[in-house]
């Protein structure tokens, strides 16, 4: 099998480790099977989308819809990045899943509008497949409606032309969409468990997501979630997408 490549962007190694393992885990890949780039340490390497069944790009701190003037120089290099294999990726309708940083990265690209007006506290909220995201063959396999755990400041707040709404929230009104057959984006964490949230909490809690004295309340609130299934999701995705191929290079 092509391995699944997965482009990271978390500085902080729990997390960013912590978001590996979960993707691997949910999609039951093997550590050969699952790729990470890290892109925050050091600038993305020729990608060739023949090599690969498909991209992921992880979750961030960063924010998509930012002015330029308050992003750092390494986030706006990952951007660029980002930007220029999404170019690819798009025009191929090569298969691409974003989780939540996927959605401001995915939307701005396809000129959508990405702005904070629908931004969520982290928690579980309520996800609602759409008729379209029913008769997807990645989303529908997911129950019609479930919880899934969330945390971000920005969100799409209108839809890139062409775009597929497939999932809305009760907070947020797009939880997840695809651009031509095969580009994904979700709002919510599908590779999030209970223990996942609970080291995000902690890793982040200067980030501005919550006001630092609350996060022993926050972990135990999230403590009392069941999210399980939004991880069906990634399997899906493999499932679908894990292509035959020759040896390929591991980077």
């Amino acid at each position: 099998m092509k391995p699944f490549l997965l482009l990271a962007t978390r500085a902080e190694d729990e997390a960013a480790d912590g978001e590996y393992e979960a993707f691997r885990a949910a999609g039951g890949l093997t550590t050969d099977q699952l790729v990470r780039i890290r892109l925050e340490s050091e600038p993305m390497p020729p990608i060739d989308l023949d090599d690969w069944s498909g991209i992921i790009v992880g979750g961030s701190p960063y924010n998509a819809s930012d002015a330029p003037d308050d992003k750092s120089a390494v986030q706006l290099r990952v951007e660029a990045e980002l930007s220029e294999l999404l170019d690819q990726v798009v025009a191929r309708d090569f298969p691409f899943l974003g989780a939540c940083y996927g959605v401001g990265l995915l939307g701005r690209h396809q000129q959508g509008v990405v702005d904070r007006t629908w931004s969520e506290p982290i928690g579980p909220t309520r996800v609602t497949l759409t008729p379209d995201g029913r008769a997807d063959p990645v989303f529908g396999e997911l129950q019609d409606s479930f919880d899934a755990f969330v945390g971000h400041k920005e969100a799409c707040r209108v839809l890139p032309a062409g775009a597929v709404l497939l999932a809305s929230g009760t907070r947020c009104p797009v939880q997840a969409f695809r651009i031509k057959q095969n580009v994904f984006a979700t709002q919510f964490h599908p590779e999030l468990t209970v223990d996942g949230i609970v080291t995000r909490i902690r890793v982040y809690r200067d980030y501005g997501y919550f006001r630092p004295h609350e996060m022993d309340a926050l972990i135990a609130e999230v403590q009392q979630s069941a999210v399980t299934e939004p991880a069906s999701m990634i399997a899906s995705f493999v499932r679908r997408y894990a292509a035959e191929s020759l040896e390929v290079t591991v980077r």
